[in-house]
């Protein structure tokens, strides 16, 4: 019964070992009245049970505009960058975060403020 708990605690400790998903690069690009934002990722991924797995463009109000899910570990891909078009902003928002989210941590690790200029 002690190597069941031994290997359950070093399971748990590699996962926590990954940390939080990170937001290290935004491009943001305005096209016939919606954007486009791509984004870099940089997470420690450890496979399917720890990943980084969606990013999101939140407003300053916490408005959600966008979110990015990433259906699979980049494990051998990093960092590594995705893209989302189509995301409709009002005029009136001048800057928004990018936050990223992993399996583990949820929303966390650095985020980055984008100032929206059209």
């Amino acid at each position: 019964m002690r190597w069941g708990i031994l290997f359950a605690a070093a399971g748990l400790a590699s996962q926590s070992m990954a940390g939080e998903a990170h937001v290290i690069g935004v491009d943001a690009n305005y096209n016939g009245g919606t954007w486009q934002f791509n984004v870099t990722v940089r997470h420690d991924d450890a496979g399917w049970e720890h990943y980084a797995d969606a990013w999101r463009v939140v407003g300053p109000d916490g408005t959600v505009y966008g979110t990015r899910t990433l259906y699979h570990p980049h494990v051998d891909e990093q960092p590594f960058t995705r893209s989302l078009s189509g995301i409709a902003i009002p005029q009136s928002v001048n800057s928004v975060t990018i936050e990223a989210h992993d399996s583990v941590h949820g929303w966390g690790g650095q985020h980055i403020q984008v100032r929206l200029q059209q």
